[in-house]
């Protein structure tokens, strides 16, 4: 785990200037980019462009995250767009769990901007009754254990807080209700890696979110060897090869190279 207020290397932001097309990677609640860092790195050594920011509040301390929400996050990977999309005429988006929460945000506010979506266990809602407390909750505790290091594969280290600060989970919940609301403003060609053994976002999410965007290109993968980091667990090769490939799909396809 991260000791308190130090950002090592393996937190910091990856940037790779490479060809046309680009590609937008966005971490998750309490990680870092050391979840996404080799699938970052993998799509660079095929030639994309890429970006992987660090969200505000993240790769520190969790007391700094506590003192962040969803639009201190959102800015960050809206900033990040922006940037990409001025050097790359196509940009693919992709996140893990919350990274795809705001991945979805950004094809929601910055459509013509995004060609495609790549989410991995993304979440939108839970079953957890316990979020039920939260508006409360957060009022009387700073933070609960925390939910990093969900990965089957030994050895694997997602660089996240083993502390979960309640003030900042409250507001991801915030963000997940707009999500929730303008899911048929997706359009975007979707492909959706779900971990069928995910013990920290749950069943909900995917199928809201499936049944929710108007995407007629929708495809759903499910990992079955994987927990819910996937892109450092058994699975990421499958992930890695699969959205490389899907980038080159719907690239190619709205340069008008293939039907």
């Amino acid at each position: 785990m991260l000791s308190e207020g130090e950002a090592i290397q393996a937190t910091e932001p990856f940037r790779h200037d490479g060809g046309p097309v680009g590609v937008l990677l966005c971490h998750g609640f309490t990680g870092s980019p050391a979840s996404l860092r080799p699938w970052a790195e993998h799509l660079a050594a095929l030639g994309y462009s890429v970006e992987l920011p660090r969200l505000p509040g993240h790769g520190t301390a969790w007391q700094d995250l506590n003192v962040t929400g969803w639009p201190d996050w959102y800015r960050k990977v809206e900033r990040a767009l922006l940037d990409l999309a001025e050097r790359c005429p196509q940009v693919v988006v992709a996140g893990l769990s919350m990274g795809g929460c705001l991945a979805m945000r950004l094809a929601q506010e910055h459509g013509p901007l995004v060609q495609g979506l790549v989410l991995v266990n993304p979440v939108v809602t839970s079953a957890n009754k316990r979020l039920l407390a939260l508006p409360l909750l957060r009022l009387l505790r700073r933070s609960v254990a925390g939910i990093s290091g969900d990965i089957a594969l030994p050895g694997q280290d997602e660089r996240a807080y083993d502390r979960t600060p309640l003030q900042a989970l409250y507001s991801q919940t915030k963000m997940w209700q707009l999500v929730r609301r303008d899911l048929a403003m997706i359009t975007q060609p979707v492909l959706v890696y779900r971990s069928v053994h995910d013990h920290v976002v749950d069943a909900t999410s995917a199928p809201v979110i499936l049944s929710g965007v108007s995407s007629t290109d929708v495809t759903e993968v499910m990992l079955q060897r994987s927990y819910h980091v996937a892109t450092l667990d058994y699975d990421a090769p499958v992930i890695f090869e699969g959205s490389a490939a899907f980038v080159e799909r719907v690239t190619k396809r709205n340069r008008g190279l293939i039907p």
